[in-house]
């Protein structure tokens, strides 16, 4: 390792702090009604079910249509698509099939003051049925609908009249799409138009210039960014084969509330003050540089779950995944400690006090990487196990999992992240910063006494 500066040290704890204030209080800016984060601060936390409450609905077919299990099984897959692409990970959805009723039940957003649960439960029960027709009329001819569709995202152009940004959303169609859509723009070329439809309501009626042979098309309309995402996420989760409607909707108290989850903030606040109060005692100055690396990697994981930067949605927390912090915290404190013991070691073996942090580190990273490597592959686990089918986890851990059938526990979805988070941040904050920080300190003359790092003195 390169040679350490006396000033990296307060460099680092300067950025610890201001990170730590930036996670804390974020960065927002209100107009009016209307509140803009740039930095998410802890009040941006979405709690899960178990703090927060949330809303309990019950969908089941319109019209009395009889629903076979395999159609209910493609709604309750749509609907969990849907809580996914909203970023809902606690969530809970179950199908009675001798009754044909979808439950769902999922948290309040973070934002709760703007949250209209009707307007969520409406709109995950919405059939998101799209078709394109020839001419703009409804009882125009079928051209497409979204089993030709291979993929929808939102897209920035420019208004070709106004010059100003809009939002539209970019299909990409499959094979069949792509020649249906072809034969229809190359007989409609400059003398027709194209309509297009979500769940019999027109929501664009373009006319056709030219052939479109590329596969590639746009859904065009006054969208904002938020109205764009929704559509485009309604086309990619698919439809659900049959009408829906809502035949009750209730709110959900909290099973613990929030003056448990005030506890245990409080109880987690006292442990830490404890166990940093005990390793500075028996570790000294690799103590008081772990419980830096531990403030790190805590404020760390809270950001990984508010999403920090404005435009990255935060993610569920619920009380396993506090749990999980907690866990990834005593992994940093047993890193930190088996770090201290190596250089301990090292000073009693007569080493320099800059020979045994070096060699410290280094003969403590084995054991740590072991040890942190483990619980890394548990933590995917419990993720690609209990989390979203369609995850990186779920895919490629699909195999094992399609054996035990599926499950929707997102609450331990939750203890995987932040147990994953966690340990990934300790190799950061617990390895690297506390290397830097240490090594910085040992330059200050005050500083270089053996005994600070749990050395005996030398006699000269």
């Amino acid at each position: 390792m390169r040679k350490v500066k006396k000033p990296v040290f307060f460099i680092v704890l300067l950025c610890i702090i201001a990170f730590g204030y930036l996670t804390y209080a974020g960065i927002h800016t209100q107009y009016g009604d209307i509140k803009t984060s740039y930095i998410k601060g802890v009040e941006d936390i979405r709690w899960g079910i178990d703090i927060q409450g949330g809303v309990n609905a019950t969908f089941e077919p319109a019209d009395n249509y009889d629903a076979t299990k395999e159609e209910m099984d493609a709604a309750k897959a749509v609907i969990e698509q849907r809580l996914v692409s909203l970023n809902i990970t606690d969530s809970e959805v179950y199908v009675d099939y001798k009754k044909n009723k979808v439950m769902v039940s999922f948290p309040w957003q973070a934002n709760e003051e703007s949250f209209d649960p009707e307007a969520a439960v409406s709109e995950l029960g919405e059939t998101a049925k799209l078709v394109f027709r020839k001419g703009k009329e409804e009882k125009g001819e079928q051209v497409l609908t979204g089993n030709d569709v291979k993929k929808a995202e939102v897209r920035q152009t420019q208004d070709e009249t106004t010059g100003n940004i809009k939002y539209v959303v970019s299909l990409t169609l499959n094979n069949s799409g792509k020649k249906a859509f072809a034969d229809a723009t190359t007989e409609l070329a400059g003398k027709g138009s194209i309509s297009i439809w979500m769940d019999d309501k027109c929501i664009s009626a373009p006319s056709v210039n030219s052939a479109i042979t590329d596969g590639e098309c746009v859904i065009e309309g006054n969208f904002t960014y938020d109205s764009a995402k929704a559509l485009s996420d309604k086309i990619n989760a698919g439809s659900i084969p049959f009408d829906l409607k809502t035949t009750s909707t209730n709110i959900i108290s909290p099973t613990l509330g929030e003056g448990a989850k005030n506890a245990m903030v409080l109880a987690g606040l006292i442990a830490f003050i404890v166990i940093a109060a005990y390793i500075i005692v028996i570790y000294k100055l690799p103590g008081f540089v772990a419980s830096i690396a531990l403030i790190g990697q805590v404020v760390g994981s809270i950001a990984c779950i508010t999403g920090f930067f404005g435009n990255i949605d935060s993610f569920t927390l619920t009380i396993p995944g506090i749990a999980g912090i907690i866990l990834s915290i005593g992994m940093g404190v047993d890193a930190n400690v088996i770090t201290a013991e190596r250089i301990k070691e090292e000073l009693n073996n007569g080493k320099t006090l800059n020979g045994a942090i070096e060699l410290g580190y280094k003969r403590a990273w084995s054991a740590v990487f072991d040890g942190n490597i483990t619980v890394v592959f548990v933590a995917i686990i419990l993720m690609g196990a209990f989390g979203p089918t369609d995850s990186v986890f779920g895919t490629l851990l699909s195999p094992v999992f399609s054996v035990f059938g599926a499950s929707t526990a997102g609450t331990i979805y939750s203890l995987g992240y932040t147990l994953l988070v966690g340990i990934l941040l300790n190799f950061v904050f617990g390895i690297f910063c506390s290397r830097l920080m240490l090594s910085s300190l040992s330059k200050f003359k005050c500083f270089k006494k053996r005994k600070l790092y749990g050395g005996a003195e030398i006699n000269e």
